[in-house]
């Protein structure tokens, strides 16, 4: 059996929320085994975070920022990635994902995040030229990604959630040449998707892929 820590700030009307508990039934029905899941409050990570999450099997770090602790959530994120722990961040959790990276591997510690820090002297996620929020999109998977693999197929169709903030493309090739890879672009070339090198299982999305389950069980 498998428990599955969901790094967020829980509220029922948020519709990936819903749908993520859905999703996980989805994927122990296909492979056929046991999965629980708890919901891990990002305040209840600001300190003691490797005791805490030391109990799980997989992180998601999930939608819904900003979160009430970015601390939080960006130690559980560093937690999975120094520890080989399987581990999605969706939405938030792509943009929390590649903000950890830049401070704590790329030595970026002012890289920020626009919402939460319209002010910083280093913005990473910045605000997307267009709003993508609750629009479906074609996504191009790059080859010899684990996402390709994953989904065994080159082009997917998502859904964005409530979306207003991406990778500021600038640090694109900083990030790759550290090894945090891009793993799908939009049809403008927009980074959506990325993954790490030399790590099982380390991928964040800027979309939902969440929020398909919640056609399985309409």
């Amino acid at each position: 059996m498998f428990t599955v820590g969901l790094i967020g700030d829980y509220d029922e009307g948020v519709v990936a929320h819903i749908a993520i508990p859905q999703a996980i039934q989805l994927a122990a029905d296909d492979i056929g085994t046991e999965i629980n899941y708890e919901w891990v409050p990002t305040s209840s990570l600001e300190h003691d975070f490797g005791q805490k999450l030391s109990k799980y099997q997989a992180l998601w770090v999930v939608p819904a920022s900003p979160y009430r602790s970015m601390q939080g959530a960006s130690n559980g994120i560093q937690y999975a990635r120094e520890h080989q722990i399987p581990f999605l961040g969706t939405c938030g959790g792509f943009q929390h994902m590649i903000i950890e990276f830049a401070r704590n591997v790329l030595g970026l510690t002012e890289a920020d995040h626009a919402e939460e820090n319209p002010s910083a002297s280093l913005i990473l996620v910045a605000p997307l030229l267009c709003s993508v929020s609750e629009k479906t999109h074609t996504f191009q998977l790059t080859s010899g990604s684990k996402v390709i693999d994953i989904y065994r197929a080159d082009e997917i169709i998502e859904q964005y959630g409530i979306c207003n903030y991406g990778l500021n493309s600038d640090f694109s090739p900083m990030l790759e040449r550290a090894g945090l890879r891009i793993a799908g672009v939009d049809l403008e070339g927009e980074v959506r998707i990325m993954e790490l090198d030399e790590h099982p299982f380390f991928i964040g999305t800027l979309f939902q892929p969440e929020r398909s389950a919640l056609n399985s069980f309409d």
